[in-house]
């Protein structure tokens, strides 16, 4: 395996250590804890077991000069990372994997559940995180701490800041529906279809009033998807309107409305779910800079949820990530992205095989973590 697509990306990343602590190559520590993360190592603990176990497949593509780090020069190295350079790097690493793919950006918050720290009385970290649907690839994270005086909109606009939005679709839930995001996206050549609910009260209610009128939705556009998986039968109906003149006349019962910028259509999803007897009907409204046709709006909407199922869910369940108790300084942020390079490298690797598996026979069989690592060229 050849480290020159590895090195380009991280080449760059300032070494915090000094003196005797920079024993070990920083780019070669960087590449066992992956390499161990891709294998089902969760903690430095387990890098460093890995490393020990492992050394015979490390040796074949690195110098190793001083042997293989010790748990503790892992964490200090985690701990000590800058963070910013370290996505920074993040970001070239994902260029070269391979290109993040047209179609919708999904953006979400997630909550580091065990990142908080009772002696500091510090709280739990948390990251917005840029998902390429078409190619679930991780294109890019931002953290923020409430108690920073931080909020998931200003880093989600800080990590829109930092992406290539032209041609893309980017979704969000509610909380990303406010003017300045949505004329950042804009700003960066891309597209918004933004969640709509009651944080932005008189649009809802100027847009669910809309829809509710059963003649307005016989003129509309429609499309309909179902899946059916489990017990558990879910029916999607989407309508969108085209023609957003009446929130500006005499149909708006608010004068004062404030409405989004080069908005093109509007959009509402009427989902049926029905589970062992019971039948549920929700709506869930949308607003979007983006013409959309109806199987598109749909598609989109969709598409907006992969990052639970594709990267939260993984995450959560295969990576482990909502036990992970590294705490002190930097290390939760750090680790968070190392896992997301380890899920970007198996995501594209040996298609047909589920993210746990790949792990499993990775950590197993040295010939298959090198199929999966051979990407790295």
């Amino acid at each position: 395996m050849s480290l020159s697509w590895f090195e380009a990306a991280f080449d760059a990343l300032p070494d915090p250590r000094t003196g005797n602590a920079k024993r070990h190559d920083l780019l070669e520590l960087l590449v066992i804890a992956l390499t161990a993360a891709v294998c089902g190592a969760e903690s430095c603990s387990d890098f460093a077991d890995f490393a020990v176990d492992r050394e015979g497949l490390f040796g074949a593509f690195l110098r190793l000069k001083n042997g293989v780090p010790s748990h503790d020069t892992f964490s200090r190295v985690f701990r000590l990372l800058d963070p910013e350079a370290f996505a920074r790097c993040f970001t070239r690493f994902v260029e070269a994997l391979g290109a993040a793919g047209e179609g919708v950006i999904a953006i979400d918050g997630k909550t580091l559940r065990r990142s908080f720290d009772d002696a500091a009385r510090g709280n739990p970290l948390a990251v917005v995180t840029a998902f390429a649907s078409s190619t679930r690839l991780v294109i890019g994270q931002r953290r923020f701490r409430a108690a920073d005086g931080d909020s998931e909109i200003l880093a989600a606009r800080a990590l829109l800041t930092c992406l290539d939005l032209g041609g893309r679709l980017v979704t969000a839930d509610a909380i990303h529906c406010q003017n300045e995001t949505a004329e950042l996206i804009l700003a960066r050549g891309g597209d918004y279809l933004l969640r709509l609910k009651a944080n932005r009260p008189a649009l809802h209610k100027e847009v669910a009033a809309y829809f509710a009128d059963a003649e307005t939705l016989a003129g509309l556009p429609t499309a309909v998807t179902t899946d059916a998986e489990h017990g558990r039968i879910e029916t999607r109906r989407g309508w969108v309107s085209h023609d957003l003149d009446w929130l500006r006349g005499a149909k708006t019962s608010c004068a004062e409305l404030v409405l989004l910028p080069q908005r093109a259509c509007l959009g509402v999803i009427e989902s049926t779910v029905e589970c062992r007897g019971k039948r549920t009907t929700t709506r869930h409204y949308h607003v979007s800079s983006r013409p959309l046709e109806a199987s598109a709006y749909l598609q989109a909407a969709r598409a907006h949820w992969s990052i639970e199922n594709g990267l939260h869910w993984l995450l959560d369940v295969v990576f482990d990530e909502d036990r992970a108790r590294n705490r002190k300084d930097h290390g939760p942020e750090n680790l968070a992205i190392l896992r997301k390079l380890a899920l970007n490298v198996l995501q594209p690797a040996r298609p047909g095989i589920s993210i746990r598996r790949k792990r499993k026979r990775s950590g197993w069989s040295n010939d298959f973590a090198r199929s999966i690592l051979g990407q790295m060229r």
